[in-house]
């Protein structure tokens, strides 16, 4: 199909509408030596949006810690993560956001942000295995949250599904500072042989590139300079931003990718996602210190007259760029020939740094790779920060302020049905948790996502956490608290925490207070990563994440998502959450304290968002993660459930109704009793005890700096608090179950 060329010069008009600063546009200048023409700005504006090079960030990221003993591929290495996990095999993951398409086009938005980041993985190497998401709405009350909601989950589930990867975790959060701008977060892991990385790369002047996978079209242009702006009532105008994707093509694709993988063929491999041939170019040749001819009327088109720059900056799903072995090009011709799939050599590698487009043989665009990319020329800046009025005042809570409600069933039933806590059985039942037969948690359900290692005696274990209130009650904390749950996820389900992914999901980087959350939360992650040793594999920073009305930006909670690897070394480890057997004891292990702050009891039941976050101290968290440890290989415990969102008695709930049981416990005196029971302070874990293990169980506790409280014991189905009677565990089931739905 015919293309057409572009080579009008380019104004600072033009450059402000693309997202460039007036600065910027003179760096351009500058590098170039000339005023680009309209083709070569718009790829200036792509890779050097903060999408693609985390200029308002990478300062801050640069001193998250990314060394340990396993990591194979460090954090901006690679499109992903890759973690040794022994047995001569590595395990890659990554989680990335598509907040900004689903909140224009939720379907296929979320059904594309599913599909990149599971090219991601695979164009490294590896065979994806398991998904999980983290996904963020507004009031459930809204109109426009149950249509973002339903378009969403079906995305996701239609995507996957039919892509064939297990979902085998996740989590749903709803706050009204999501109403216009939710957050879509995708996590992907997968399995490959751990010397068997395909690079990111180009070399070998003279090798032929390829671009492989679908054709290419209108869809997902300007994509990533989209996603680093505000959402505003006129994004609609921005829909085109939003690409449309193709499970079955992309199946057929890993197929042939991972084919080619084992031959001799390949020198590198760049997924297209944002940005497309225009960042997969650039950064293949930056890594390879390289050049490029690249040209474009020879891309497989969708639609006839596409332009130049049209075809440089779409984002069309299901397209890989390939560096192939010169000699070796009928290698891959077979391979794709085979898988039915479009195969064109577009260009080939050359000599220096530069980057050379054509189009039926005029020059549309030459310019430097080196500039184009993060680490090279894109820009970088130091934002300013200053702490927002709200921090201080929020610490002013006291929970003295409140009194205790006179009927805690009625609160316990409110919480029950909340949709932060219900259960989130009418999402997960559209996604295929089984496809694949290696999710070890479906009829055993557990505190993380735990999967089977074929051919080994190993498991893995992944979760995605963040309590999004409890950040932007204090970032820092918060964000520390984050990974801390994460880690105690991994550990309750049998595994030791590996490495973590992350997502971070700000406002608009450009306001100092926004700006603030986002190096307090760096700040706390680092901490806490380099207390459980779990180094930062890479990941994804989405500012922007706001709605602007009326000239007032309200952002989003900032919300890092911590996505995390752990290894279980032995299958016969994985602990789930249910109590197993009535009379077994209860036990609570970890410090409970007078505190409700950021809880969803004071949020939703009390309507006061305005509080601190509860106590939280990162030794005694570790003191508690090792206990767990221990407990577990010692085969002490007959359950493990983390206390996190709705306190001690949605733990216990959720250990109390997957086998019908329930629980009789008496609280603490010590501590108010809707703190005891609906409190969030952290570090804390509920384990059930066969008492034929007690003294053993008792004798290890009183080793460990750990404090503990025997809370009861599992009962036959009714649940009884303090010698009063909340009713039968079966009445809570149902409506924990059902909430979700009700609303939707």
């Amino acid at each position: 199909m015919s293309a057409q060329a572009t080579t009008t010069l380019a104004t600072l008009e033009q450059a402000q509408e693309l997202g460039l600063r007036p600065e910027e546009f003179d760096k351009i200048k500058s590098i170039l030596g000339r005023t680009p023409n309209f083709t070569e700005m718009s790829i200036f504006s792509v890779m050097w949006s903060e999408h693609c090079s985390y200029k308002n960030s990478i300062t801050w990221l640069k001193t998250l810690p990314k060394d340990g003993p396993h990591m194979l591929v460090k954090a901006g290495e690679e499109n992903a993560g890759l973690v040794d996990i022994g047995d001569g095999l590595a395990c890659a993951f990554k989680i990335e956001s598509h907040n900004h398409p689903s909140a224009l086009e939720p379907y296929q938005g979320a059904a594309t942000g599913v599909g990149g980041i599971n090219r991601d993985i695979f164009t490294m190497g590896a065979r994806p295995i398991a998904q999980l998401n983290s996904l963020r709405f507004g009031s459930i009350e809204l109109d426009r949250t149950k249509w973002l909601v339903k378009g969403v989950v079906k995305g996701i589930g239609d995507y996957g599904n039919a892509f064939g990867i297990p979902i085998v975790g996740g989590e749903v959060f709803f706050d009204e500072c999501y109403n216009t701008n939710p957050l879509v977060n995708a996590f992907s892991a997968g399995i490959m042989k751990a010397d068997g990385l395909i690079s990111a790369t180009s070399s070998g002047v003279g090798n032929p590139v390829y671009i492989v996978g679908s054709r290419t079209g209108k869809d997902g242009i300007h994509g990533a300079a989209f996603a680093s702006k505000d959402i505003t009532e006129d994004s609609a105008n921005d829909l085109p931003a939003v690409q449309v994707g193709d499970p079955f093509q992309e199946k057929l694709l890993l197929e042939a990718t991972l084919e080619l993988g084992q031959t001799d063929a390949i020198v590198g491999m760049q997924d297209m996602g944002a940005a497309g041939i225009t960042c997969s170019t650039s950064e293949m040749s930056a890594a390879g210190k390289h050049g490029m001819i690249i040209h474009l009327d020879k891309v497989p088109t969708r639609q006839e007259n596409m332009k130049d720059w049209e075809i440089l900056l779409s984002e069309s799903q299901e397209r890989m760029l390939i560096v192939v072995e010169k000699g070796k090009e009928h290698i891959v011709h077979e391979i794709y020939d085979k898988w039915d799939l479009s195969c064109e050599q577009i260009g080939e590698v050359t000599e220096g740094g530069q980057l050379k487009y054509y189009i039926h043989g005029v020059l549309v665009a030459d310019v430097p790779a080196d500039d184009l990319v993060l680490g090279g020329g894109a820009p970088i800046y130091e934002r300013e920060y200053s702490e927002p009025a709200y921090y201080q005042e929020f610490k002013k809570f006291s929970i003295e302020q409140l009194e205790q409600p006179k009927d805690l069933v009625e609160v316990a039933k409110f919480l029950t049905t909340h949709p932060n806590i219900a259960s989130k059985k009418w999402v997960y039942e559209q996604y295929d948790s089984m496809v694949g037969t290696i999710n070890m948690g479906t009829n055993a359900p557990k505190d993380a996502g735990v999967v089977n290692v074929k051919g080994t005696n190993k498991a893995l274990a992944m979760t995605v956490d963040c309590n999004a209130r409890m950040v932007n009650a204090d970032p820092e904390e918060g964000c520390a608290m984050a990974v801390a749950e994460a880690a105690r996820n991994i550990v309750c389900s049998g595994g030791v925490p590996s490495a973590i992914t992350n997502c971070l999901n700000f406002g608009n980087p450009y306001n100092p207070e926004v700006y603030w959350q986002f190096v307090g939360a760096i700040k706390g992650m680092s901490k806490a990563c380099l207390k459980f040793k779990t180094p930062v594999t890479g990941g994804n920073v989405s500012f922007y994440n706001q709605t602007a009305i009326d000239g007032n930006e309200v952002p989003v909670f900032p919300t890092p998502t911590i996505g995390m690897l752990g290894i279980v070394e032995d299958k016969k480890h994985i602990m789930s959450l249910d109590f197993k057997g009535k009379s077994d004891l209860i036990y609570l292990l970890g410090e409970s304290h007078n505190n409700i702050s950021s809880s969803e009891y004071l949020a939703s039941y009390h309507g006061i968002k305005a509080s601190s976050t509860p106590p939280f101290d990162l030794d005694k968290e570790y003191y508690l993660q090792d206990l767990i440890k221990t407990l577990i290989r010692s085969n002490h415990i007959q359950s493990a459930h983390d206390v996190a969102d709705g306190g001690l008695f949605i733990t216990l709930l959720e250990s109390a109704m997957p086998r019908g049981l329930g629980f009789d416990i008496t609280t603490c005196g010590e501590i108010r009793e809707d703190a005891f029971l609906f409190g969030e302070s952290p570090s804390r874990v509920v384990v059930s005890v066969a008492e034929i293990n007690e003294d053993e169980f008792l004798d290890t506790l009183k080793k460990s700096s750990v404090s503990f409280l025997l809370l009861g014991h599992v009962t036959r189905g009714d649940i009884r608090i303090d010698d009063a009677s909340f009713g039968e565990v079966q009445e809570y089931k149902e409506l924990f179950d059902n909430a979700l739905a009700k609303h939707l």
